[in-house]
């Protein structure tokens, strides 16, 4: 009899770790970078808040897993802290949060091209972008908080540091097939940014 129950205690521990393990996925990394945040102008709820907390946490860790320089670092998190700083204001109608939350950080004094850039396109994508572009557009997808294909979003996640380019491509068809799903125009940036990733 004991023998059994130690198996079943064995069995148990082994459940537990397993599912430990997958909450731990889904909620994300545990260190949140503090070397930046949100601007003063921000607006935005707690729950935006915290998915900007969640994108710049899984940044973070996929530029120590690829061991980016630090200045590098800085401006991945720079876009990531910018990208939803407007999400929750009341806007212009035309105008889209990322767009506006550039133009706002360019008038507080931001001259970096690649970091603007990447937060006017993140929700659309862009060609032109640099790395800062692709980083970010690849977290705020693929946050562990948002809804839906957790298990699919935390596989292409893990695989971003080793794979980054093979990922962006199937995030992109992604994008564009649940466009295509429920019936919207595909943004002409995003075919553009699709097709500048297709392999030569």
């Amino acid at each position: 009899m004991k023998p059994i129950v130690a198996h079943l205690l064995y069995r148990v521990r082994r459940l537990i770790a397993a599912v430990a393990r997958l909450f731990a996925a889904w909620r994300g990394p545990r260190r949140i970078p503090t070397a930046a945040g949100l601007p003063a102008w921000a607006e935005v709820r707690r729950r935006r808040r915290a998915h900007i907390r969640r994108v710049a946490g899984l940044v973070d860790a996929w530029a120590s897993e690829i061991d980016v320089a630090s200045s590098e670092r800085r401006r991945w998190l720079a876009a990531v802290w910018l990208h939803d700083a407007l999400r929750d204001a009341r806007l212009p109608a035309g105008t889209s949060h990322g767009a506006a939350a550039a133009d706002r950080a360019a008038r507080d004094g931001e001259t970096d091209r690649g970091v603007l850039d990447a937060v006017r396109f993140h929700s659309v994508g862009y060609a032109g972008w640099d790395d800062v572009g692709r980083m970010l557009y690849l977290a705020d997808y693929l946050e562990p908080g948002r809804k839906g294909r957790r298990k699919e979003r935390a596989r292409l996640a893990k695989r971003v540091p080793r794979q980054r380019d093979a990922v962006l491509r199937e995030v992109v068809a992604r994008q564009i097939e649940e466009q295509l799903a429920a019936g919207r125009p595909i943004d002409p940036l995003t075919l553009a940014f699709w097709n500048s990733l297709a392999p030569d």
